[in-house]
């Protein structure tokens, strides 16, 4: 068990009178923290390896009284652990939500107080592509009620069907519907794990998420020759435009984001080595000539240490993937001036490159697991789905050429 509670002095934290907090220090999964217990005293009256307050430090009652109220609190905190673990429970809490189990700190019914918890608990682990989405559907929904606070009862399946006309009211797709509910599924599961609220309060047992198939574009190889071959000075921002796009298409449709975040000591032994940030999938790729000769445009005079391409221009994490953001934004309106340029009449994004890439390992006779590996897929069936969803012309030539064999 990766867990761990011991009694200890808080010394961050020191009081007018010389004292120290004493407190509940929390492990779990290496990761700290600290539960107060209402009891001070100074650090020469704390026995750090009995876990214990010092006899010197009073009468014998008093001294008795606070060390029995400590180890009771301990004991507790040891129990709901236990109990945790026995229900195998616990490995699937952070250290927020089991912290907050011992605590019994579960007392929030606000749904957009809970949400924000959850916002800055993935901030402090630097996954602010979450973060994000969970702070979407809280701005959408104060809107929806009207800028009042919302409270977990509140929200049952008459409530999800008036959000679902209020969203297709405004024009909204069926798909960014889905997106919507499925973060309000996500949070409503987090806080029954807390014990924030009880399972009879799941509003999703008869509400169906829907969903409509994504119509994937991908480019034939005609298509990304001619990106390819399209003549660009260096000082033109579609000439970078061009490069990540054919960048995505060697790297195995890598997204935009993760394109962003690469630095030079990805690069190694001619291969670009990272992992997806969606999945944490890893990737380990060749380098071709065609992307080495792109890639040596942007890695002269630089450290390992810096990003390969100039999207990035802040210093902070948080910064640094709104920076990102934004760029994508420009990327995809220059995708659209570059597919002008080359007489591709359809529409090309930053997750064309994504799909064509996908087409051309089809059409290459390419085995599905390779495909499904490539694009960082759990699962074969998400694969099938995905290659099925591409442009009908796609599949029929794929076809033909199965009969053909």
């Amino acid at each position: 068990m990766s867990t761990n509670i011991k009694l200890s002095l808080d010394t961050r934290r020191k009081k007018n009178d010389d004292s120290f907090p004493v407190i509940l220090r929390l492990s779990h999964f290496r990761k700290t923290t600290s539960l107060r217990l209402g009891v001070s005293v100074q650090l020469n009256f704390w026995d750090e390896r009995s876990e214990k307050i010092k006899k010197s430090y009073g009468d014998s009652a008093t001294v008795k009284k606070l060390n029995n109220k400590l180890l009771k609190a301990k004991v507790r905190a040891i129990n709901i652990i236990d109990k945790l673990n026995e229900s195998e429970e616990l490995n699937y809490l952070s250290i927020l939500q089991l912290k907050n189990k011992i605590t019994k700190k579960v007392a929030v019914n606000s749904f957009f107080e809970y949400s924000n918890l959850i916002i800055e608990e993935l901030k402090k682990v630097e996954r602010y592509g979450n973060a994000n989405s969970y702070y979407a559907i809280t701005k959408i929904l104060k809107k929806f009620n009207k800028g009042k606070d919302l409270k977990f009862n509140e929200i049952n399946y008459e409530f999800l069907k008036k959000f679902e006309q209020f969203h297709y009211s405004r024009g909204n797709s069926t798909n960014g519907l889905a997106v919507y509910m499925k973060t309000i599924r996500a949070i409503y599961n987090k806080a029954i794990k807390a014990g924030v609220i009880p399972k009879e309060a799941y509003p999703f047992t008869n509400y169906k998420i829907k969903t409509t198939p994504t119509e994937k574009r991908a480019l034939d190889i005609d298509g990304i020759k001619s990106i390819m071959l399209l003549h660009l000075e260096k000082n033109d921002s579609l000439f970078h435009y061009r490069n990540y796009f054919l960048t995505s298409y060697m790297l195995y449709g890598i997204s935009f984001i993760d394109m962003a975040f690469l630095k030079l000591e990805n690069i190694i032994d001619n291969r670009v080595k990272f992992f997806r940030s969606k999945t944490s999938k890893p990737y380990d790729i060749k380098i071709t000539p065609q992307l080495k000769e792109i890639l040596t445009i942007y890695i002269k005079n630089k450290d390992k240490s810096d990003f390969i391409f100039p999207i990035i221009k802040r210093d902070t994490y948080e910064l640094q993937y709104k920076d990102v953001l934004w760029a994508r934004k420009d990327y995809n309106q220059g995708l659209k001036l570059i597919a002008k340029k080359c007489n591709i009449e359809q529409r090309v994004t930053s997750y064309v490159s994504r799909h064509s890439f996908a087409t051309q390992a089809m059409l290459h006779d390419v085995p599905l697991q390779a495909i499904s590996a490539m694009l960082g897929h759990n699962r074969l069936t998400t694969t099938q789905i995905y290659l099925k969803s591409l442009p009908s012309e796609v599949l029929d030539d794929y076809n033909e050429k199965l009969v053909k064999l």
